[in-house]
C-alpha cells in the first residue's frame, strides 16, 4: 500500500510534476520566446490557443454546477470572472482577442473558432469533461497548473516584447492580468488539495489529475508543432494561413509561401 505523504512532501510531489511535464518545455514554446516563429505560426498559436481560453469558463461553470458547497462557489466563481468579464468590457477573453489583433487577425474570426486545429479541440474538450465528470478534488487538481503559469508568462512578455513588432502592453495585457490572477487562484486550489488529499489514493489520483492537465497543454502545443513547424502536415479544418488575416505586420513569413507551394 502506498503511504501517504506529508503536507510538505505532497506539494513537492505536486510541483515536480510541473518542473518535468509542464507545456514551458515544449519545442514550440522555446520558438516562440526565443522570436524563431514566423508570423503565421504565431497566428496559428493565437487561434488553437483561443479555443482553450474559451473552453476556461466552461469548464469552471461545469464545476461550480455540480459543487455543494457555498464557499467553494463563492471562491469559484471569480475564475470565471476573470475570464468572461462584464457585459461591456473586461476578462481574459476580451484581452486575448486583443492580442490576436495584434498580430493580424479579424478578433471575431478567432472568436468564431474556425480553424482551430483537431488536436486542439479534442485535448481541450477533454479537460471540460474532466472537470464535469471528475471527483471534485480531481477538478480542482487538475486547475494547479496555474502553480508553474506565472514563469512561463513573464518569460513570454520578455520574449515577445523582444522579437515582435506586434508586441506593445496592449496586446500582452492578457499575460500581465494572470501575473496577478494566477496565483490567488492556485492558492486556493493548493491550500484544498493539500487539505483534502488525506490519503495515499486521493493524493495519487490528485498528482493524476495534474499530470492528465499538463497533458492537455502539452498535446496542444503538439498539433500545433506537427502542423506548422515540422513536418507542417494541417489537418483538415486546420486554420489555412490565410483566413482571418487582416495585416501582415511587415514581417517575413516562410511558411505562407510553404503553404502556397503546397496548394493548402
Amino acid at each position: 500500500m502506498t503511504k501517504t505523504q506529508d503536507r510538505a512532501a505532497f506539494e513537492a510531489r505536486l510541483r515536480a510534476i510541473g518542473t518535468a511535464r509542464y507545456h514551458d518545455n515544449h519545442p514550440f514554446h522555446a520558438m516562440l520566446h526565443a522570436g524563431k516563429c514566423n508570423i503565421t505560426q504565431v497566428r496559428a498559436w493565437v487561434i488553437n490557443r483561443f479555443y482553450y481560453q474559451s473552453r476556461i469558463p466552461l469548464k469552471d461553470a461545469a464545476f461550480m454546477s455540480r459543487c455543494e458547497d457555498l464557499s467553494i462557489r463563492r471562491a469559484w466563481r471569480k475564475r470565471i470572472e476573470d475570464h468572461d468579464g462584464g457585459s461591456e468590457d473586461g476578462g481574459g477573453i476580451r484581452r486575448w482577442l486583443k492580442l490576436a489583433e495584434a498580430v493580424g487577425l479579424d478578433p471575431d474570426f478567432v472568436a468564431s473558432n474556425r480553424g482551430v486545429l483537431p488536436g486542439t479541440r479534442f485535448a481541450c474538450d477533454a479537460y471540460v469533461r474532466f472537470v464535469r465528470d471528475m471527483p471534485l478534488l480531481d477538478a480542482i487538481a487538475a486547475s494547479l497548473t496555474e502553480l508553474f503559469a506565472p514563469a512561463i508568462h513573464k518569460n513570454r512578455i520578455a520574449g515577445l516584447l523582444e522579437h515582435y513588432a506586434f508586441a506593445d502592453d496592449e496586446a500582452l495585457s492578457y499575460f500581465r492580468k494572470r501575473l496577478k490572477e494566477a496565483p490567488v487562484d492556485v492558492a486556493f486550489g493548493l491550500n484544498y488539495v493539500l487539505d483534502h488529499a488525506d490519503s495515499a489514493e486521493k493524493q495519487d489520483a490528485a498528482a493524476a489529475a495534474l499530470t492528465f492537465k499538463t497533458d492537455v497543454l502539452w498535446s496542444q502545443l503538439d498539433a500545433l508543432h506537427h502542423a506548422y513547424v515540422s513536418p507542417c502536415l494541417i489537418p483538415p479544418g486546420g486554420w489555412n494561413g490565410k483566413d482571418g488575416v487582416t495585416g501582415d505586420l511587415g514581417q517575413t513569413n516562410s511558411m505562407e509561401s510553404m503553404l502556397e507551394r503546397t496548394a493548402l
